[in-house]
C-alpha cells in the first residue's frame, strides 16, 4: 500500500521542487554576477565594446528554462554586481540596466517566434544587439543628448554582432551539455 505522506514516485513535493528552483537560479546569477566581476576587471579591447560574457548564462537559462528565468538572472546579475562593484544607480548602472532591459525584451521577443525560436547563438545576437541599442537610447536620454551619439551605432553593433556570436557558441556549448547531462530535467520556453 502506498504511503500517503510521501510524494508518488518521480514527483517532489511542491515545497522541495520550489526551493530547488529557488537554488537552481541563485546558482545562475552568482556565476552570471561573477562573470561579470571578471569582466569588469579586464580593460575593454575597444573602448566602449565588452564581451558580455555573462549574457552566456542568460542565453543559456533562456534556451533551457525559459524567458522567466533568463529574466531573474539577468536583472540579478545587473543589480548585484553593480552592489559588488560600488556602481549602483550610477551611469554604468543605467547604462547596464538599459541594455539588460532591452535585451530581454528582445529575447523575449524571439522566444515568441513559431517553431524551435532561434537558438543560442541567434538569441546571443539580438541581445548583444539590442543592448547596445538600449545603452545607446539611455545614454542620449541621461547623458548626452546629441544625435552624434547615434553615429557609434554601427560601430558599438558590429562589436556587439561579434561578440554575440562568440557568446553564443559558449551557450550553445553550455546548453548541449546541459541536455547530454540532464536529459530528463529540459523544460523548452513554450513547452
Amino acid at each position: 500500500m502506498p504511503s500517503t505522506t510521501e510524494p508518488a514516485a518521480g514527483r517532489q513535493p511542491p515545497a522541495l521542487a520550489a526551493l530547488r528552483r529557488d537554488a537552481h537560479l541563485a546558482w545562475l546569477a552568482a556565476f552570471a554576477v561573477a562573470l561579470h566581476m571578471l569582466e569588469a576587471a579586464l580593460p575593454p579591447i575597444v573602448p566602449g565594446i565588452k564581451p558580455g560574457l555573462a549574457n552566456v548564462v542568460s542565453v543559456a537559462a533562456l534556451c533551457l528554462w525559459g524567458w522567466r528565468t533568463a529574466a531573474v538572472v539577468s536583472l540579478l546579475r545587473v543589480l548585484v554586481a553593480a552592489i559588488l562593484l560600488g556602481t549602483l544607480l550610477s551611469p554604468a548602472f543605467w547604462l547596464s540596466l538599459g541594455g539588460a532591459l532591452a535585451a530581454l525584451a528582445a529575447l523575449g521577443a524571439g522566444a515568441a517566434l513559431p517553431g524551435r525560436g532561434l537558438g543560442p547563438v541567434g538569441y546571443s545576437v539580438v541581445a548583444a544587439l539590442a543592448h547596445i541599442g538600449g545603452q545607446l537610447v539611455v545614454a542620449y536620454a541621461l547623458f548626452v543628448q546629441h544625435a552624434g551619439l547615434f553615429v557609434l551605432a554601427p560601430v558599438l553593433g558590429l562589436g556587439a554582432a561579434a561578440t554575440g556570436t562568440f557568446n553564443g557558441l559558449a551557450a550553445y556549448l553550455l546548453v548541449r551539455e546541459w541536455d547530454t547531462e540532464n536529459p530528463e530535467a529540459n523544460v523548452r520556453p513554450g513547452a
